[in-house]
């Protein structure tokens, strides 16, 4: 392995874990909301819908400040952004249906297995597309 490669593969694990960092903040802010709601007596759908409009902003403002060096305009990123998580937010929610309806798993505890899908599938959409 060459000195080019090693500094890419270094740059790209510093990178994953800065947006570890933010989707770390970001998990606890889409799940506070969605409790919030869940707790206010709001269906889980719902719930899950809103936390993830408010959750996607955030997570654009942090990543395309933070993490990944976009060569797009912020209102074209910002686009980007809410269509590859719309993409994972697709997949997370038929997972959430799944989950509660068809699996018998608890609305406190399914949206916290989504992530586990989720959580990588943003991470490649981000750093191959969104922020391309």
């Amino acid at each position: 392995m060459d000195v080019k490669q090693k500094l890419a593969n270094k740059e790209s694990l510093i990178q994953f874990i800065k947006f570890g960092i933010v989707g770390l903040s970001n998990t606890f802010i889409g799940l506070g909301i969605y409790y919030l709601l869940l707790w206010l007596g709001a269906n889980y759908l719902i719930c899950n819908a809103v936390s993830w409009v408010i959750s996607v902003f955030n997570a654009f403002y942090w990543n395309n400040k933070y993490v990944f060096k976009s060569g797009n305009s912020w209102l074209t990123a910002l686009l980007r952004t809410y269509l590859s998580y719309g993409f994972s937010f697709l997949i997370g929610t038929g997972l959430l249906f799944v989950f509660v309806e068809w699996g018998g798993i608890s609305d406190v505890v399914a949206p916290l297995l989504t992530l586990l899908v989720t959580i990588p599938l943003n991470f490649v959409l981000n750093k191959f597309w969104t922020f391309k």
